[in-house]
């Protein structure tokens, strides 16, 4: 029997890691506490799956000390003024394979002699924010009369997520890591992150957030990419970010999605604010929270009324039953972006990218599940 010869103190970083205590994993590896303690040493097999359970690289428990783990871009999250520390192991893994995707992308991009996306950068951070969000919106044509055209604001979100595709941007949408359901993403973690690139802009957004949160972190992330800044971003739409960069795209992307010289035509100081929100929401098509913010931007509510109406619809929101899981297929090109899918559907079956490596950056793990989602995307194979 192989003994794994583990430092102590690696059990106790895998685990602290991953956000877990002895007694979550207590119930699997019962000699948990003797292993950080150093009274015993697991065997190889248990080591392997101590390492599985914690979401930590096996290589990495045979250090000599815990690594230090850094998000790999620019990091504006905070908790008050104080930056947030040690990334989770699921955080970190869904920035590295989006990034695997942005440089695969790149590369396909270049074969394909595909045009450069100038909107990335075409703005300057601090640029007039009611110039930037016009830019942005009619780069999307995703202006108030295409709006009006769908039915809920869950569908305008549906249409702002394939205008933004449509202009070269992998929007890439998921709540789990890849597709395995039980690693689930925290939106008390992160909302969403940008990569920008003039070949290959990513956005992503955490889709285990509410619906209400989503359409709102996708305006930010755009204004991140417009700016040409790549950001991993907590962008809640109630707070005030202290981060200059974080201020500047939350207002421009409260005035893409409201603009405020029509919301001060639309509002009604007649009529109730329950009557009122939900009228302009779907004026707008957007979400209730959305309109509470631009209501206090527009001076028609007080802070102090804007936080308590705007918690109170929150805990509304969040209460609503969660929608099916849907159509694998449909779910799985909304999670890696349509516009990516069929690229490297469409690359694969030409024999210019390993099936190996398509699976791997679709997150499947078998080539018939491949070839489905290439028909429903409308290729053969």
């Amino acid at each position: 029997m192989i003994r794994a010869l583990i430092k102590p103190k690696m059990f106790t970083w895998a685990r602290e890691r991953a956000g877990m205590s002895v007694e979550d994993l207590a119930r699997k590896f019962p000699k948990l506490d003797a292993w950080e303690s150093g009274e015993a040493v697991p065997t190889l097999k248990q080591a392997e799956s101590f390492a599985k359970a914690t979401r930590a690289p096996i290589g990495y428990l045979f250090l000599q000390q815990p690594p230090v783990e850094s998000v790999p871009i620019p990091d504006f999250r905070t908790v008050g003024s104080r930056a947030l520390k040690r990334p989770s192991p699921d955080l970190l893994e869904t920035i590295y394979i989006c990034q695997q995707r942005q440089s695969w992308y790149k590369d396909y991009a270049r074969s394909s002699r595909e045009r450069r996306q100038r909107f990335v950068g075409s703005i300057k951070v601090g640029s007039p924010v009611v110039e930037a969000a016009s830019a942005i919106r009619q780069a999307l044509k995703f202006d108030l009369e295409a709006r009006r055209h769908c039915a809920t604001w869950t569908e305008a979100l549906r249409e702002f997520i394939a205008q933004s595709d449509d202009a070269g941007v992998l929007v890439m949408c998921s709540g789990v890591v890849l597709n395995n359901n039980r690693r689930r993403l925290d939106p008390e973690e992160f909302r969403g992150f940008a990569l920008a690139d003039e070949l290959a802009p990513v956005v992503f957004i955490n889709g285990a957030d509410t619906k209400a949160a989503q359409m709102f972190t996708l305006a930010h992330e755009l204004a991140h990419l417009w700016a040409g800044e790549t950001a991993l971003s907590d962008a809640p739409i109630a707070n005030l970010p202290s981060h200059v960069v974080e201020r500047w795209c939350n207002e421009v992307a409260a005035e893409l999605l409201v603009p405020l010289d029509v919301l001060r035509v639309e509002y009604d100081r007649t009529t109730s604010l329950e009557e009122e929100k939900n009228r302009l929401a779907r004026c707008f098509k957007v979400s209730t929270l959305v309109v509470l913010r631009r209501l206090k931007d527009a001076g028609a509510l007080s802070m102090e009324a804007f936080r308590r109406a705007y918690e109170a619809e929150l805990r509304k929101l969040t209460a609503l039953p969660k929608g099916s899981g849907g159509d694998f297929y449909l779910t799985q090109a909304a999670r890696v972006s349509k516009r990516f899918a069929r690229a490297l559907v469409e690359s694969t079956l030409e024999g210019n990218t390993l099936y190996r490596d398509a699976l791997r950056m679709l997150g499947i793990s078998k080539v018939e599940t491949f070839h489905e989602l290439g028909r429903n995307l409308k290729f053969g194979g």
